[in-house]
């Protein structure tokens, strides 16, 4: 396999020479600024590097051809569901009708833009089976917290809010659902997991009472298994009178094919960025639309984007027992869009293929690797596959040394050592977009490595060489991180 040595760029700030210009900045039309008054500092104060144009577009250009993305390569990130957002989506963010309305623009001006948001909300209401959407959530979390939010308004007005102030959470659960339950006030408890990759249902029944709020289930699972139980479940947490949120991460396994709303789920969040391809990290915009059941409706954030008499785009703020806002205006009003284009892409007939390719690319992926890195549960997975590296700790290797080593053979690694529960984890998502000729290469690689750990194990635990950077530190980097540019060192 062929590997790309990558020089190590010099900061802009090095190749900074005094008197040189990249641009001709236009005359201002607009009135002058004290800049000292206003910020404390002015420009000259400021060591801004001093540059030509050619060099900046270097510059910029090589720093972008060493960033690792989805337009670049194999990004097998399990959980986080790093798939290929179509070009056509960005066409139809970036149109102007769309990109340059203003959020305080009076409502009977975008009669347009609600109506998009109400043909997506119609998309995941029947994709879900839920009664009814929102998108104002900005983020997956963000979602959950608004969930949470609504459950507790909901006990609150039958009366039982101070009586119920448990959440129950699987030990595999993302690590956002226990901090969404304590940052909504609740008690966390956890729920194991069955030698099956299961709920262990009679430890469920133990611990479930009328002092639980709520459970919060990730169907399929974080162990990317599916929940053979959960209608069960559901009944069980019903009978006590809690209700039962569905962590949505895993939604691309499920779309068009099987419904959260039909499983007996009182509410979820889905990520956009994942299961509909928005753009997904770097702090940009996200959207973590929320789904949930008529008797929450009354609970939910205002406004809300619906229909009026006739069926004419409305936003609805007289909800007085709205938990309010969660987001400014209307969330991020462009993800709807993009997901609208998606959705309309694929239609009807096409969604169910998401999931199905999703399923058989990661079981693809767990039956070529089996013989090196045993799945954690040897049965059929959904979107992604769990592999345990725990055999290569006799030869001093760990599942990150395996990623390390996999970035020197030009693929972006797997989730290392989540879910928890299992030993040396590596958590393998390769997603519906990927070609069987790439996810060979990539099984290729993984083989060659697991080779090379019984045979040469410093080769990985020195792993990556052949990069800008090499390996960190990673404990010291979380603890003392600095990222700054300075003249002395």
């Amino acid at each position: 396999m062929t590997t790309r040595t990558v020089p190590t760029p010099k900061p802009i700030f090095e190749k900074s020479r005094p008197g040189r210009i990249g641009c001709n900045i236009p005359v201002a039309d607009t009135p002058k600024v004290d800049l000292a008054a206003a910020v404390g500092e002015t420009r000259d104060s400021v060591a801004w590097p001093e540059i030509g144009e050619l060099d900046l577009v270097r510059h910029f250009t090589n720093l972008s051809q060493i960033n690792y993305g989805i337009d670049t390569g194999f990004y097998p990130l399990g959980s986080c569901t790093m798939k290929y957002n179509p070009r056509i989506n960005e066409q139809t963010a970036a149109l102007p009708g769309f990109a340059r309305l203003h959020p305080m623009q009076p409502e009977e001006s975008i009669p347009g833009a609600i109506e998009v948001m109400l043909g997506v909300q119609d998309f995941l209401k029947e994709i879900t089976g839920f009664d009814e959407i929102t998108m104002q959530p900005v983020a997956g979390a963000h979602g959950e917290l608004t969930c949470l939010m609504m459950i507790k308004a909901y006990h609150e007005s039958r009366g039982e809010g101070d009586q119920r102030n448990i959440v129950l959470v699987p030990d595999s659960a993302h690590g956002t659902n226990p901090a969404s339950a304590a940052r909504c006030g609740y008690k966390v408890k956890s729920v194991p997991t069955d030698a099956e990759g299961n709920t262990d249902i009679e430890a469920l029944r133990a611990v479930m009472d009328e002092t639980v709020a709520a459970f919060m289930v990730t169907n399929p699972s974080t162990l990317g298994l599916f929940e053979p139980h959960i209608k069960e479940i559901c009944d069980l947490v019903h009978e006590k009178g809690g209700q039962v949120f569905c962590d949505g991460a895993n939604m691309n396994a499920m779309v068009g094919v099987t419904r959260p709303g039909d499983h007996g789920f009182d509410c979820m969040h889905l990520n956009l960025h994942k299961t509909f391809s928005t753009p997904h990290g770097g702090g940009g915009p996200g959207c973590g639309a929320i789904g949930l059941q008529s008797h929450l409706e009354a609970f939910m954030p205002a406004p809300l984007v619906t229909r009026g008499a006739v069926g004419e785009p409305v936003l609805d703020d007289d909800r007085p027992q709205s938990i309010g806002r969660v987001s400014s205006f209307f969330g991020q009003f462009l993800m709807a869009v993009r997901a609208l284009t998606y959705l309309a892409a694929y239609g009807s007939d096409g969604l169910p293929e998401i999931a199905r390719h999703a399923v058989l690319n990661a079981n693809y992926i767990k039956a070529r690797l089996k013989d090196v890195l045993p799945p954690a549960h040897d049965r059929p997975c959904m979107h992604e596959c769990i592999l345990t590296a725990k055999e290569y700790k006799k030869y001093g290797v760990r599942a990150l040394d395996i990623s390390k080593r996999l970035i020197d053979l030009g693929f972006h690694p797997p989730t290392n050592y989540f879910p928890l529960i299992v030993p040396e984890c590596m958590m393998i998502e390769p997603t519906e977009t990927e070609s069987k000729e790439t996810l060979d290469e990539f099984c290729d690689a993984m083989i060659q490595i697991c080779t090379e750990a019984r045979e040469d194990h410093e080769l990985l635990i020195n792993a990556p060489q052949k990069q800008v950077v090499g390996r960190l530190n990673e404990a010291e980097a979380v603890k003392n991180l600095d990222v700054k540019w300075q003249a002395d060192r």
